[in-house]
């Protein structure tokens, strides 16, 4: 079965930064393209991120380009993101996202953590 388990959220204070992590298995990992979804309180699922299956392109929302770097090492089935300058908007459920093997864009996702909680506040 799928399985995405997200890590290395926390607090943070504006400016400062976390590194999230998700180990993925169940899948060939490799294979397919992956992403960073949030979120917040009260608000609708958000794409952060994507990556595709090689990690030879990534993408960005425009709330956090710039800011945040998304990266996967398939030797260990792992999707990171790097989360710089962080402001207290970014507060959110963090959750690692595997799209289908049948990529059509970043909106379809078909899997999903349990997320991690990222925190920005002073």
């Amino acid at each position: 079965q799928v399985q995405l388990v997200e890590s290395g959220g926390g607090l943070a204070q504006p400016g400062g930064s976390l590194r999230l992590s998700c180990a993925a298995s169940g899948f060939t990992f490799s294979s397919y393209a992956m992403s960073w979804a949030r979120q917040a309180p009260g608000k609708w699922l958000e794409w952060v991120s994507g990556i595709f299956s090689d990690g030879s392109d990534t993408y960005y929302a425009d709330s956090v380009k710039g800011r945040f770097t998304i990266s996967r090492d398939n030797a260990k089935n792992t999707v990171y993101l790097q989360m710089n300058s962080l402001k207290p908007e970014d507060t959110a459920l963090y959750y690692c996202a595997k799209h289908p093997l049948m990529w059509t864009g970043w909106g379809t996702w078909d899997y999903w953590g349990q997320g991690t909680q990222v925190t920005v506040s002073s």
